[in-house]
């Protein structure tokens, strides 16, 4: 099961890395995530403090912390 769930953390990544900032929806579909395995890994992602989360009316939007970087110019 951890291999399933690190597989599908690294598909997170890629899309976040090609898309920049995606909802949580647009995510999911993205990368064809399955519940519970897409969950897991967004939250293996959060504890390893790879992506930060910003609140959108109803839904999350998602970007991982280095592409943040990138995009302040640091």
């Amino acid at each position: 099961m951890q291999e399933e769930i690190g597989t599908a953390a690294g598909l997170i990544w890629q899309e976040l890395s090609r898309n920049g900032e995606m909802t949580l929806a647009a995510l999911k579909k993205g990368v064809n995530g399955k519940a519970p395995v897409f969950d897991w890994a967004i939250g293996w992602l959060a504890r390893e403090d790879k992506i930060v989360f910003a609140a959108e009316k109803r839904s999350f939007r998602i970007r991982l912390k280095e592409y943040q970087a990138r995009a302040a110019g640091a």
